[in-house]
């Protein structure tokens, strides 16, 4: 079952794309300046590409609803690669610099006047450059305007969400989003986060918006005469009023808005360093670049920013072809570093931790133990028997905090049973497993998943694709005992101690049913990969597999804990084109932004005070509501409004957050008779012990960074009650244990 995949909307339709990628043209470099005849084929994926080459490739774009074309040159040391995934998942990644070109250019004009310098420099330093063209084009529906400022040629990497543009033009989404996971996907390049960004003008403008907004994507950024603060010169103010329903859309495509928003709460650099690239004689610098504004932007908020003048300097490519070999060894110089820190965490994370190894026989060990509720947990000294059938005692080398467990130890859970221990978010080391057990043995790394997949023939479901809710151990797992109806966990004073969730890893070892183990890579960290046992994935999930938000779709997000940034994150990831990020707290803001949050709501501050955060959303910032909305809080109220924001005729609301015991939902029955549909997801939709190492993989493989929810880390279970009180600090999204 582990061989299964599953996909993203996107990378299901990048994954069809893939063979059809056609070649259409390759010109091998020669160092020393020059490049040879063009060598044209329309040969489709079977071909090679081939290192050393410039490449232009096309392919049918999702994002743009039409053909687009990109260069691609790969250096030498790339060698001959089959354009296939099966073969690509062989090679390392090759680090990569996207480079955005300006106004009126297409994806040739930068490879032809300043590629000798580029690719010899990216041929020295080993990386790769892709080179996207600057809009959709060759298709009758997209408007020909005569304006050089304006349509084809001018898409100025933004998502148009006003006609006729927002047909095709959705060139952040389709240079972020589509383009990294075809590179990565098809080429293995830029996988694992290795890309950088740079650009002239135009696509200077677009390197530093989408660097800023998406810094765990890029290992780091350049401009060359960016147009830094497009919302107030006439370029910007153009281009906006002609793709954006709304005005104030255009902040989140200006770089000194975004820069001053998302660095100014903590004072902290998204990047060690920005060049800018700027010549003194250039016509356009004090109406339509304003690098100035950029610069004070970047000294208030702390983010060190390099302006690099250059006197008798314009705006031309031959601007560019003077400094751009600096620029590539300038993003060298970091991609290899970050690929270097890459590979020392792996071997540390693959080298064998030690294991207290004791088949068949029980263990003492230190675990944090709820007494009762509203108690702090107490360090003790307890015994965990050996595992009985089909069970596995593991060694816990991580356990991350969730507010499920808060919420039991408060006394909220109906289920709770006192004493016991609490944890269910971890990642473990198998120690020993009990008869029967053929799925892990001593030594596997595995993620606990409090929703078991048991596999059987006989399990409805678990065989069926519409639920992950097996019920196989269900019904002891909610008595806090095992399978078998008795305990494994007993005090100094040998009384039993009760299980939660199945789990119980707030202790240095556990025993757990099989069918509730995860097997995963070794080479994951746990401190990293136990996020997946439970927060990260349910919201991850929640937009992927219970809500299917497609491409385009409109999202509001109720709640910025960790679950609620996951919503983000997968709505970001699956081409969502209005992501509304609403929550009391103004301070969790920048995190929804970086995830992938288009507009940020308080509730409490609205500007018309007469409204509802529902009427604001259905009303203000849509016409009808959104297409999804989801529910990260648990407060029945906010559900309510997470329901009536939802689109008229079509909405989907999803209740992820739990409840208190005894609390109902309500609502007036119009609001389902007029089409909206209410439901609710647990893990994400996720069948853990085939989905979680899938998701697993995606982040060893670049494809889904997580190390941002990571906000606290604490050493030993004896620090568990310091992590409680992190938790409930208002500013730890999770805190990570290590034992």
């Amino acid at each position: 079952t582990n061989k299964t995949k599953i996909m993203t909307p996107l990378e299901s339709k990048v994954a069809s794309i893939a063979s059809e990628v056609e070649l259409v043209s390759k010109i091998k470099v020669v160092l020393g300046g020059k490049m040879n005849n063009p060598s044209i084929s329309s040969s489709s994926a079977e071909d090679l590409l081939e290192g050393g080459c410039y490449h232009r490739l096309s392919h049918m774009s999702p994002f743009t609803g039409t053909k687009m074309t990109f260069g691609l040159f790969v250096p030498t040391s790339y060698g001959s690669h089959p354009l296939s995934s099966s073969s690509s998942a062989k090679k390392q990644s090759m680090p990569v610099l996207f480079w955005l070109s300006g106004l009126t250019c297409d994806d040739t004009n930068f490879a032809t006047k300043a590629g000798s310098k580029a690719f010899e420099a990216a041929e020295r330093q080993s990386i790769a450059i892709v080179m996207p063209d600057t809009s959709p084009r060759n298709d009758e529906s997209i408007p020909d305007v005569d304006s050089y400022d304006l349509g084809i040629g001018a898409g100025f990497y933004i998502d148009a969400t006003k006609a006729p543009y927002d047909k095709h033009y959705q060139m952040y989404s389709y240079i972020n989003t589509e383009l990294s996971a075809l590179l990565s996907n098809v080429f293995q390049i830029g996988a694992n986060g290795l890309a950088s960004i740079s650009g002239h003008s135009m696509g200077g403008h677009g390197a530093l918006t989408i660097a800023l907004r998406n810094p765990s994507s890029y290992v780091s950024v350049s401009a060359f005469a960016p147009i830094c603060n497009p919302t107030t010169c006439p370029w910007g103010q153009k281009v906006f009023n002609a793709y954006l329903k709304e005005p104030s859309d255009g902040n989140q495509y200006d770089a000194t808005l975004l820069l001053s928003i998302m660095t100014s709460s903590n004072n902290t650099q998204l990047y060690d360093d920005i060049w800018i690239e700027q010549g003194l004689s250039d016509q356009f610098l004090k109406e339509q670049l304003l690098p100035s504004k950029f610069i004070e932007a970047a000294n208030q908020s702390g983010q060190k920013v390099t302006l690099r003048e250059r006197e008798g300097f314009d705006h031309s490519y031959h601007f560019v072809a003077a400094f751009i070999s600096q620029h590539v060894d300038f993003h060298a110089q970091r991609l290899h570093k970050h690929k270097q820190q890459q590979r020392q965490e792996q071997e540390q994370s693959s080298s064998s931790s030690s294991l207290t190894s004791s088949p068949g026989k029980s263990i003492t060990c230190k675990a944090m133990v709820a007494r009762g509720p509203k108690q702090p947990l107490t360090l003790e000294v307890i015994t965990v028997q050996p595992p009985q059938t089909n069970e596995v005692r593991v060694k816990v080398l991580a356990n991350a905090l969730c507010h499920t467990d808060v919420y039991t130890l408060d006394g909220h859970d109906p289920e709770g049973l006192f004493p016991c221990i609490l944890g269910h978010e971890a990642g473990c080391i198998v120690e020993s497993v009990g008869p029967n057990v053929t799925s892990v043995q001593p030594g596997d790394h595995v993620i606990p998943c409090y929703t078991p997949q048991c596999c059987e023939a006989s399990c409805i479901f678990c065989q069926s694709p519409k639920t992950n809710l097996c019920p196989k151990i269900r019904g002891t797992q909610g008595r806090g005992v095992m399978p078998d109806g008795t305990v494994r966990f007993l005090d100094s004073n040998g009384k039993p101690i009760y299980h939660f969730m199945g789990c119980s890893t707030m202790a240095e070892y556990t025993v757990l049913a099989e069918i509730s183990c995860a097997k995963i890579r070794k080479e994951a960290q746990l401190e990293k990969a136990c996020l997946f046992g439970c927060g990260v994935s349910t919201g991850l999930g929640a937009v992927w597999n219970t809500c299917n938000v497609e491409v385009h779709s409109t999202v509001a997000v109720f709640g910025l804990g960790a679950v609620g940034l996951a919503v983000i994150q997968g709505a970001k990831i699956s081409g969502a084109s209005k992501i509304i990020a609403i929550d009391v707290n103004p301070k969790k803001f920048p995190a929804a932004l970086e995830q992938g949050a288009t507009h940020t709501v308080d509730p409490t501050a609205l500007p018309n005070p007469n409204q509802t955060i529902q009427q604001h959303i259905a009303g203000t910032l849509t016409q009808w509501g959104v297409d999804y909305s989801f529910d990260c809080t648990g407060n029945t109220n906010v559900m309510r409004s997470a329901l009536e924001c939802a689109h008229r005729g079509w909405g989907t609301s999803c209740i992820i957050g739990v409840a208190a015991s005894g609390h109902e939902i309500s609502t007036r029955p119009f609001q389902l008779v007029t089409g909206r549909v209410w439901k609710g997801t647990a893990f994400g939709g996720f069948k853990s012990r085939r989905d979680v190492p899938i998701l697993v993989n995606k982040y060893l493989d670049g494809q889904l960074p997580i190390d941002h929810y990571i906000t606290h880390t604490f050493n030993g279970v004896e620090k568990t009650n310091e992590a409680i009180d992190a938790l409930h600090g208002g500013d730890c999204l999770r805190a990570v244990v290590r034992y």
